[in-house]
């Protein structure tokens, strides 16, 4: 587990972004312990934080914010990209890469510089929430895995002037130009469902990311949502169920899946363990 944030100010002359960010940044160490990083560029505004917990690549190499080989793109990961071994080699045939570390987020780099962000999370097997600059074209990509395992909160303040996101809303608390107004529709909501269902939280104008999708913002502040993986669509897809004949293949196929996942989520450079909870889920 790690923690994300920053933020993007569209009319930047004064304030003194780094101090901002640090003051951000702080506030999710308790998902990141190991260690902690900025970035910023002050002529456009953009300012990346990142609280990182250590599984893959310990060294100061898997280090973020992160940027590509190229330079192109800078990136604020949290997550866990568990193909990433495959992916590298699929990378290297497209184009030779001298890799400086072994992190899955300098793989998801590679990807992007080869085929975007949109067609590199198609590709991609696992959990995550990041956020990355694109010094290119100047725009700033917040993307959510398929399921939404991670959580991205983002939204705008001060007249719509700075964007704001982070992996929890204190992140976003902690910048000078938040506004914690209660939305009574998120109020309405709590109290019908106990939860306050996405998009929407506590607070006005700011929101999750839905799961599966991505978000783009220009530099001149204006948004575009992808939708780049949908459950009722692999549902509508899928005839796993109706290739089975009986109940045991139904048993053998999900024992099968799960076992594959497992294995997949058991790569790491540091020791891992498991927690049941005793419920439904794990039972």
């Amino acid at each position: 587990m790690c923690g994300i944030t920053g933020f993007l100010h569209l009319n930047n002359n004064t304030v003194d972004l780094e101090k901002h960010l640090r003051c951000m940044t702080k506030t999710l160490s308790h998902r990141g312990p190991d260690s902690s990083g900025v970035w910023t560029d002050s002529k456009i505004g953009i300012g990346l934080g990142h609280s990182r917990l250590a599984i893959i690549d310990l060294s100061k190499q898997g280090a973020q914010p992160m940027n590509s080989h190229s330079g192109r793109y800078i990136i604020s990961f949290n997550g866990e990209i568990y193909n990433h071994q495959s992916l590298r080699l699929e990378f290297e045939s497209h184009k030779s890469f001298i890799w400086n570390g072994s992190s899955d987020t300098e793989t998801l780099l590679a990807g992007f510089e080869l085929f975007g962000i949109t067609e590199t999370l198609k590709k991609c097997v696992g959990m995550f929430a990041f956020a990355v600059w694109d010094t290119v074209d100047c725009s700033l990509t917040l993307a959510r895995d398929r399921i939404g395992e991670k959580p991205l909160y983002y939204g705008w303040q001060n007249n719509n002037s700075v964007l704001l996101f982070g992996s929890e809303l204190k992140a976003l608390k902690a910048n000078p130009f938040f506004s914690a107004d209660i939305s009574r529709n998120s109020l309405s909501l709590f109290m019908r469902h106990n939860n306050v269902p996405c998009p929407y939280t506590i607070y006005n104008n700011i929101f999750k990311l839905s799961p599966g999708y991505i978000l783009k913002i220009n530099k001149k502040g204006e948004e575009s949502f992808t939708q780049y993986w949908s459950g009722e669509k692999v549902k509508n897809k899928s005839n796993v169920l109706t290739n089975c004949n009986n109940a045991n293949d139904i048993v053998d196929g999900l024992d099968s899946i799960l076992r594959k996942s497992i294995k997949r989520q058991m790569i790491s450079d540091v020791p891992l363990g498991a927690f049941l909870s005793g419920g439904v889920d794990s039972s």
